[in-house]
């Protein structure tokens, strides 16, 4: 069951605090580990909710936490899909003006859907020490429009959202796809938005 609470004192240099739990009641230890990846550093009086569990020397302690904003829960997931869903809509922006064909927005949600699975299968094989799916064959995909379903992956499956060089070439990949939709976007690049019309038309 999850919990409302606020976060009453913080060691930085140690990375754990406290929690004050909204109903009452006694303040429960929390470490920088139980917050999701890539989550600020939570300053006294920020509101979380929370998990309690016990430790091996039955002292209880928060897991599973999460920032609240406005009384939403807002972690790495929330503002990857945010992020993810806003260049999409950007795109279709794109699209309706007429700067671009619609079947390139079509490409970036099919890719986006196909990346995402990809990164479900590569979980689930690396939990069960399966075959895994080549880091080459994921950074392809994000180059080729898939990286916001990618960007959702990694946060919401825990997924390659920490590891380097991956997270460094994930990153170029973006860049590199976001160049090549603004030269698309250009008039540098309207020869080859006539050609790819053509080719599909």
């Amino acid at each position: 069951m999850r919990k409302n609470g606020k976060v009453v004192s913080w060691k930085s240099d140690k990375g754990f605090g406290f929690i004050e739990p909204i109903s009452g009641g006694k303040q429960i230890f929390v470490h920088i580990k139980a917050f999701p990846p890539g989550t600020r550093t939570p300053a006294i009086g920020t509101e979380v909710m929370y998990t309690v569990s016990t430790d091996g020397q039955g002292r209880t302690r928060a897991e599973s936490v999460q920032l609240v904003v406005s009384g939403v829960s807002v972690g790495p997931a929330s503002k990857a899909f945010f992020v993810a869903s806003l260049f999409l809509l950007a795109v279709m922006v794109i699209v309706e003006l007429g700067f671009l064909p619609r079947l390139i927005l079509w490409a970036y949600l099919g890719m986006s859907v196909v990346t995402f699975a990809f990164y479900a299968t590569d979980k689930a094989a690396a939990k069960k020490g399966s075959q895994r799916t080549p880091e080459s064959s994921l950074h392809t995909l994000a180059l080729l429009g898939g990286w916001p379903g990618a960007l959702y992956a990694q946060q919401l499956l825990r997924h390659k959202s920490r590891k380097q060089p991956f997270r460094s070439v994930f990153w170029v990949t973006l860049a590199l796809n976001i160049a090549g939709l603004g030269y698309l976007v250009s008039d540098y690049g309207a020869w080859l938005v006539e050609l790819f019309e053509n080719m599909v038309c």
